[in-house]
């Protein structure tokens, strides 16, 4: 008996996984995996859900820094921007911004990441200094970024800026080039970043299938786009999701690139002007909120566009 103990189950004989035991001890690990989440799921929630349900209440009020007490105006602010064409305009420039930004960011961080995803002798070196635009401080780079793109003094580029300055905004409108700079600084910290995720995702496939795809397709452009970009399909997902959130973010740095001017309007950059100058802050966070529903259908579109593997398949 003691025996038959020490040698353990026989081959064949293991308990199945459907059994009860297997299943009993299946919900403690899911009910042990939902504790140890708890602690970080109550911190984002808490930091998150307040300021949300603040901005969705004072949305639906005539709060501002002239009154004492807000009072309920319900659906009214949002009806004033949607009658308003000047909000049309910010609108069709944010989505403009947010399509330019991510599919640059894409298209930059592919190829950082395949760049990068072949050992060479200064491999390391690179890598520091791709990541570098996403380490630096965002306040310190705007404003470097902001002189070099619009030098205020003379400068061995600054007569070639003007010239591009003048050229965008004759050419496209006034403020055209500032909206350009916008794109570029965004593309330009959120691309190192972008790479950095997609070279992650590159070390964690496996080689093999790269090596079996050599042998079967001739030309790179074939194996990238039958071989690679279905396998990077997942982490694409997950990139443009984060270069969507980042660009939303990044917008702060359109108050600082322009000094709080209104040069090009951007719908966001337009709800800080009613906040911080303005003092009409029940405006200010319905316009904040007016182009969530469009953001959502956005990051929707982007999960039905790059869907994830599935397991098992090929």
């Amino acid at each position: 008996m003691a025996q038959r103990v020490l040698a353990g189950p026989r081959p064949g004989t293991t308990r199945p996984l459907g059994s009860p035991r297997a299943v009993i001890r299946r919900r403690r690990e899911i009910v042990v995996a939902y504790l140890l989440l708890a602690p970080a799921l109550l911190f984002v929630m808490g930091l998150l859900a307040y300021p949300i349900g603040w901005e969705v209440w004072a949305s639906l009020t005539n709060s501002s820094v002239q009154r004492v007490s807000a009072s309920y105006v319900g659906l009214y602010n949002y009806l004033v921007f949607l009658n308003d064409p000047e909000f049309w305009v910010a609108a069709r420039n944010t989505i403009g911004f947010l399509a330019l930004t991510a599919a640059l960011k894409l298209a930059l961080g592919t190829a950082v990441a395949l760049a990068l995803w072949r050992p060479f002798r200064v491999r390391p070196i690179v890598l520091l200094a791709v990541f570098l635009p996403w380490a630096y401080p965002a306040g310190a780079a705007m404003i470097g970024w902001d002189r070099f793109m619009s030098p205020p003094v003379h400068t061995a580029y600054s007569v070639l800026m003007g010239n591009l300055s003048v050229y965008f905004d004759r050419w496209l409108g006034n403020g055209t080039w500032g909206f350009l700079t916008l794109v570029l600084v965004n593309s330009w910290r959120g691309a190192a970043f972008t790479g950095i995720f997609l070279l992650a995702g590159l070390n964690g496939l496996p080689r093999e299938l790269f090596d079996y795809a050599a042998l079967e397709v001739r030309t790179t452009w074939r194996c990238f786009r039958l071989v690679t970009l279905p396998l990077l399909r997942p982490f694409l997902a997950l990139a443009t999701l984060l270069s969507l959130t980042t660009a939303v973010a990044d917008l702060g740095n359109a108050w600082l690139l322009t000094g709080g001017r209104n040069v090009y309007p951007i719908v966001w950059t337009d709800s800080f002007r009613y906040a911080l100058i303005a003092g009409q802050w029940g405006k200010a966070s319905a316009l904040a909120l007016m182009l969530v529903p469009v953001l959502a259908l956005l990051l929707f579109a982007c999960y039905r566009l790059f869907d994830p593997l599935e397991e098992g398949q090929p």
